[in-house]
This record gives C-alpha cells, sequence and structure tokens, in this order.
C-alpha cells in the first residue's frame, strides 16, 4: 500500500487458521499498521505471534480489549462475535467479521470489494466478510452480469478441509496415513464437530458442510445462496447450491453454471469479460490442460476461472471452474482489502 494514515489494528481469532492469515497478510500488504493488538481465547492467550520482526504476546479478549482500536479483525467463531462485536463498536473500532454472525443482518453491509465496494460506507460499526465460498463465486459473477445480467446461477462445490479449522486438517492428515498403514482410525469432527455422526474425509466426499436445514439443503448452501443474492442486490435472482467437501487441505473449487441475459455471446466474449475483472485471473487453455486447481490457487489471492464452455442446449448457459485460496480471498485477504479501502478512502 502507499502511504496512509496509520491505524491501531486488533485481530480477535489470531491463533487460529484465519487469524494467522490476517497477521501474514498485514505484514505482506504493508497494511499502515500503528498498534497491533493480537487476542484470542483465555486458552490460546500467552502464544507468541511475530509481525513484522518483532514478537507480540496474544491476549484474551476482552470488552475493554478494544479501547483505542480503529479497526478489529474479527474471525473467532460467531457467539464470540455476537457478544463482543458490539463492545468493540462502543468503543469506537470498526469491527470486519469473518463469522457467519452478521452477514444476513439487514443493517450489515456484506462486502466484497470488488463487487459492492460503496456498501462499505453503510456500516453502522460492523462490515461483515461474507462465507468463503460465496466469496470467490460472486467475484467471478460480478463482470458477468455488468456486461449480460444474469438469469440463474447453480453451483456445486469442491471444498478444502481447512474451511472446517486446522483440526479438521490433522485429523485428515492422520487418518490418510492410518489408512494407507492400513491401521484404526478415529472420526471427531467432519461433515460438522457438533453433529451425532461423523464420517471419514481421508480418500472420500461429504455432501454435507455444516447443518441439514429443514428443506434439506446445509446451512452452507443456504449461505452461498442468501449471501450472493444480498451482496449483488439481485433478491429475485434464482441460486442454488450443493456443497461437498473434498479431502485436500486448501482453496475450494467450484463447478459454476450460469445463465446470462443475452443470447448468441461466445465463449470467446464471454472468456474476455472475466480476463478483464477486477481480482481474477483466466486460466482456461484446454488444448494445453490449462486450469486451475486447488495446489495451484493456493497462497495467491485471486479468484482463478478456467473449463468456460457453453451449455450444448442453452444458448445462454455458460459452465465454469472457479477457484480460490479459501484462507486468503476466501476470508483473511477480502477481510484486508475491507480495512484497506476503508483507510484509503477515509470511511473510518
Amino acid at each position: 500500500m502507499s502511504e496512509q494514515k496509520k491505524v491501531n489494528v486488533a485481530v480477535l481469532g489470531a491463533t487460529g487458521a484465519v487469524g494467522q492469515k490476517m497477521i501474514e497478510t498485514l505484514e505482506d500488504r504493508d497494511f499502515p499498521v500503528k498498534e497491533l493488538k493480537l487476542l484470542s481465547s483465555s486458552r490460546s492467550a500467552g502464544s507468541k505471534i511475530s509481525f513484522k520482526g518483532e514478537e507480540y504476546t496474544v491476549e484474551e479478549a476482552k470488552p475493554e480489549s478494544f479501547e483505542n482500536v480503529d479497526i478489529a479483525l474479527f474471525s473467532a467463531g460467531g457467539s464470540i462475535s455476537k457478544k463482543l462485536a458490539p463492545e468493540a463498536v462502543k468503543r469506537g473500532a470498526l469491527v470486519i467479521d469473518n463469522t457467519s454472525a452478521y452477514r444476513m443482518d439487514p443493517e450489515v453491509p456484506l462486502v466484497v470489494p470488488e463487487v459492492n465496494e460503496e456498501d462499505i460506507k453503510e456500516n453502522k460499526g460492523i462490515i461483515a466478510n461474507p462465507n468463503c465460498s460465496t466469496i470467490q463465486m460472486v467475484a467471478a459473477l460480478k463482470p458477468i452480469d455488468d456486461k449480460y445480467g444474469l438469469k440463474r446461477v447453480l453451483v456445486s462445490t469442491y471444498q478444502a478441509v481447512s474451511g472446517a479449522g486446522n483440526d479438521a486438517v490433522d485429523e485428515m492428515n492422520e487418518q490418510s496415513r492410518a489408512m494407507l498403514d492400513g491401521k484404526e482410525y478415529e472420526t471427531n469432527i467432519l461433515p460438522v464437530k457438533g453433529d451425532e455422526k461423523h464420517f471419514p474425509i481421508a480418500f472420500n466426499a461429504l455432501p454435507q458442510i455444516d447443518v441439514f436445514e429443514e428443506d434439506g439443503y446445509t446451512f452452507e448452501e443456504k449461505k452461498m445462496i442468501n449471501e450472493t443474492k444480498k451482496i449483488m442486490h439481485m433478491d429475485k435472482l434464482p441460486v442454488s447450491a450443493t456443497c461437498v467437501r473434498l479431502p485436500f487441505a486448501v482453496s475450494h473449487a467450484e463447478s459454476v453454471y450460469v445463465e446470462i441475459d443475452k443470447e448468441a455471446v461466445s465463449v470467446s466474449d464471454f472468456r474476455k469479460v472475466i480476463s478483464n475483472g477486477e481480482g481474477l485471473t483466466l486460466q482456461d487453455n484446454p488444448s494445453e490442460q490449462d486450469y486451475p486447481t486447488p495446489l495451484s490457487a493456493a497462497g495467491k489471492k485471486d479468484v482463478f476461472v478456467g473449463r468456460i464452455r457453453k451449455d450444448p442446449d442453452v444458448d445462454y448457459g455458460f459452465h465454469m471452474w472457479v477457484v480460490s485460496d479459501n484462507l486468503l480471498k476466501g476470508a483473511a485477504w477480502n477481510s484486508i482489502q475491507i480495512a484497506e479501502r476503508v483507510v484509503t478512502n477515509n470511511w473510518l
């Protein structure tokens, strides 16, 4: 970033997978941090974390922790956000919340900067960071909607285990080793830690992310449906999702089918629109087997799009493959982007 007014920043959930990525991204982007405060539960308090060559001690998060904080980056679970976000706002902080606690609150903007940056200005102290799988999809949908209009969206996701936390990744690795060695293994976390039944993720595919709703959709699927409509200001857009967990660590992949509001659009036209989209990288050369994968997208901030093809039966239907690092663009980087736009535009 260019020289900016420096601000006091707090990271809540500093020892978690996303919190760690937030701290790395603040350093990577040379974010104008005046003072940094790292916060967590009492269990993780006392941990040491390095930032710009200096060692910080993680403190237990309390309401008074947010005194003199300008921007508070939250990623410590919805119940913690519900408890502490109002306390942070009361003390003058702008909260950028990476949980589901406030995403569908009509008073809280739900922001992907490439899609709806202007909504940031409508905040009343809290800005919600969308679900990771929603973020990458709407980033890809935005330029398509701007150019052609959208009539329908169908998505099937192939989601990384890190979306369920570091413990789930550890369990996947332990299960994989045990299965390869012909040993017994434990299943304690996936699909949902709090559910009665658990299934192995190693060498498996789990068509359940989060709990089931009464209509048979999971909460993750409903998040994608409802958040897409809110972010894009398209309440009537037909959206449907099937979300699946697969046994790899990082980056979510999505098969997205869109119906646009214009006929006689070529694949070449469609590719050009994607290639010009903000925060998107077109990686689509089938003859060279060039397309994004979870491994190739890991550690990168962009959303990658490939396998673009026209539906064989619907002239205005297109299929595409969308991949992005769920811990970066899907969480930490999107949060820092929001913070950057706030500082750059003097919206604090």
